[in-house]
């Protein structure tokens, strides 16, 4: 894991985070309630899982709500204790929009749209691992990522078994940090640390993840599928 202090541990850095904490306990609590104070070990089982608002027509066609509850697909990868993929919702084409449309997500998911789909997720990564952190007996990298592979189907392809954590997608992928800090890191090193509410655009470029924080980060990510060129 990335071991560099985040600008989040300077005066500015934690100011900002105080004034965060403040706001929202003002606003009666909601998401940024859930931060923890910097420094603090935070596991993500402590955190409320999100809530997806669902939209639909009923008969008469009229709007409706269908659901305003946790996704009915929470992937927990057990291999990374702490990692789970809250996926959302999917499309494939162009979508019809009739609001009759059962709830993709009831029958599973995939790890990227084909070309002119799209997946809606959200991502809860562990908090930076201690020294001396070891993952649970019997886990390998291979196993890893095969067990990726099993509950998001191919998830675990993309990822580079010479590079760890680096992985491509034919998506571009538009993500934004929604709790927490993240380090995005390109194939050539260059790094840029994110914080809550910054965003990110992905244009199919080889990449890989970093939470330099002992907190959870959440992220969400919208992927579009494209063609290579």
């Amino acid at each position: 894991m990335d071991d560099t202090r985040p600008p989040s541990e300077r005066s500015e850095g934690g100011d900002r985070r105080q004034l965060l904490q403040a706001l929202s306990a003002i606003a009666g609590g909601g998401a940024l309630a859930a931060l923890p104070q910097p420094g603090e070990a935070k596991d993500s089982s402590e955190l409320p899982p999100p809530k997806r608002a669902l939209t639909g027509r009923d008969a008469a066609g009229k709007s409706i709500f269908k659901s305003f509850d946790v996704t009915p697909k929470v992937v927990e990868i057990d291999s990374n204790p702490g990692l789970t993929f809250y996926e959302l919702y999917m499309t494939e084409g162009v979508p019809q929009l009739t609001g009759l449309e059962p709830d993709p997500m009831l029958a599973g998911t995939v790890a990227f749209p084909g070309p002119g789909g799209t997946m809606f997720r959200l991502i809860s990564y562990p908090p930076r691992r201690p020294e001396g952190w070891k993952p649970p007996p019997g886990v390998t990298f291979e196993s890893a990522l095969q067990e990726m592979s099993e509950k998001v189907p191919r998830m675990g392809d993309h990822f580079e078994r010479g590079a760890p954590g680096m992985h491509t997608s034919d998506t571009i992928d538009y993500g934004v940090v929604v709790r927490g800090e993240m380090t995005l890191e390109l194939d050539d090193g260059q790094r840029v640390h994110l914080r809550q509410g910054d965003c990110i655009v992905q244009n199919g470029t080889r990449h890989r993840w970093r939470n330099p924080l002992p907190e959870p980060c959440l992220m969400a990510f919208i992927s579009v599928g494209g063609k290579r060129g």
